[in-house]
């Protein structure tokens, strides 16, 4: 997913830079900006169980050394998807300002 992300922001920048935008550019950008921001939220919630997940295994832990290593493991497990989660908020945000820009190239190329 991130590196078709990326991809596919590169291709939207060369467009607003040629400023060769169509209206059926900025429709299937809208549609995928859906399926990002669907991603994105499937994300936060599995991050949000990790997260819950990580606070049980402390309490866990205080009770049994042995589940330390299993705390680690989440916690580990718990930085790569905020790492990630935090990838694909940016660069959707991202999206919604390429939008922006695509917008405003259609209406200056229609005056």
């Amino acid at each position: 997913m991130r590196e078709y992300l990326e991809n596919y922001t590169k291709e939207i920048d060369k467009k607003i830079k040629t400023k060769k935008i169509t209206e059926q550019d900025i429709e299937n950008h809208l549609i995928k900006i859906n399926f990002f921001q669907h991603e994105r939220l499937i994300h936060l919630l599995v991050t949000l169980f990790y997260g819950l997940f990580l606070f049980l295994s402390v309490i866990i832990a205080f009770k049994t050394w042995v589940f330390t290593i299993i705390l680690y493991i989440i916690l580990i497990i718990l930085l790569f998807y905020v790492r990630h989660y935090f990838f694909l908020e940016n660069h959707v945000q991202y999206l919604y300002k390429q939008y922006d820009k695509m917008k405003k190239i259609i209406t200056q190329n229609t005056k």
